[in-house]
């Protein structure tokens, strides 16, 4: 009879767990990259009753929360119109960096703008990595300006005027004086296992060794990385429909735990008041 108590409480505990996620999940259907949670549930240690034999006699402990994993499927893509707003068609994350500790990050959010000083920066500051140089051999932060430009073909003071991200991630710059250059790159790095990813706060993760990363951060569309869409953001990928019809389900097994709890006291309850 306890037994049946300690399985149900079981119960109760992993179908709330299973609840906080899906309402994050829902919590988060407008922010931009967002990937869903989902709990993995596994079947506890089972009490063996009797020696194994042709036929084991064992009864189950209960359940719990295996791991709570994360749908990496991408989001759809919704154009903006802002250049510096980028989307990965494919896979692979953004790596951008604190300026102030040099930590580093992978990201699916590309709602990036051109700081004060002219780098590609998160709207938390943390600023997106890949070459940033004109001639695409240097690693480190981007940053948008005039530097490495031709300097035989431009104009006493000319100034950035307009610039592009194209699918490869290169940073195309055009000056007043209407000279165009590449200015630097954005990069992409992806991981054999995205699931060893821990979320930060921001949209951002950390623990990418853990997570294997594939190869260094490389141009997108190459080493099986997708390209990026300049003007565009990924959305969250939760699925309304689907999450509202995974809350019914840990709804109604939080009741049929809460069921066997009640139905086990009332049990014991006739076992404490027989009488000889």
């Amino acid at each position: 009879m306890l037994t049946s108590l300690s399985s149900a409480v079981s119960g109760l505990d992993s179908f709330q767990q299973d609840m906080d996620v899906i309402g994050n999940n829902i919590a988060n259907i407008n922010t931009t990259g967002f990937k869903a949670g989902r709990v993995q549930f596994a079947d506890s240690f089972s009490d063996t009753l009797e020696a194994a034999t042709a036929n084991s006699v064992q009864v189950g402990t209960g359940v719990f929360d295996q791991a709570i994993g994360t749908n990496w499927t991408a989001g759809a893509a919704s154009a903006t119109g802002i250049n510096t707003d980028l989307a990965i068609t494919g896979n692979g994350f953004f790596v951008v960096a604190d300026p102030t500790t040099s930590a580093q990050y992978v990201t699916q959010d590309g709602s990036f703008s051109a700081d004060p000083n002219g780098y590609l920066v998160t709207a938390g500051g943390q600023r997106v990595q890949g070459y940033s140089d004109a001639g695409l051999s240097t690693l480190g932060s981007i940053k948008i300006d005039t530097t490495g430009a031709p300097a035989a073909s431009i104009a006493a003071g000319a100034t950035v005027s307009s610039f592009t991200i194209d699918t490869k991630g290169k940073i195309n710059v055009t000056l007043s004086d209407g000279t165009t250059f590449t200015r630097g790159q954005v990069l992409l790095q992806n991981f054999q296992d995205p699931q060893a990813l821990v979320s930060q706060s921001g949209n951002l993760y950390s623990n990418q060794a853990a997570a294997g990363p594939l190869t260094a951060m490389s141009a997108p569309g190459s080493s099986g990385l997708g390209s990026i869409q300049s003007g565009a953001l990924e959305l969250s990928n939760v699925d309304l429909s689907s999450e509202m019809a995974n809350l019914i389900t840990a709804q109604r097994g939080f009741e049929a735990n809460s069921k066997i709890v009640t139905t086990s006291d009332e049990v014991l309850q006739t076992l404490v008041n027989m009488k000889r």
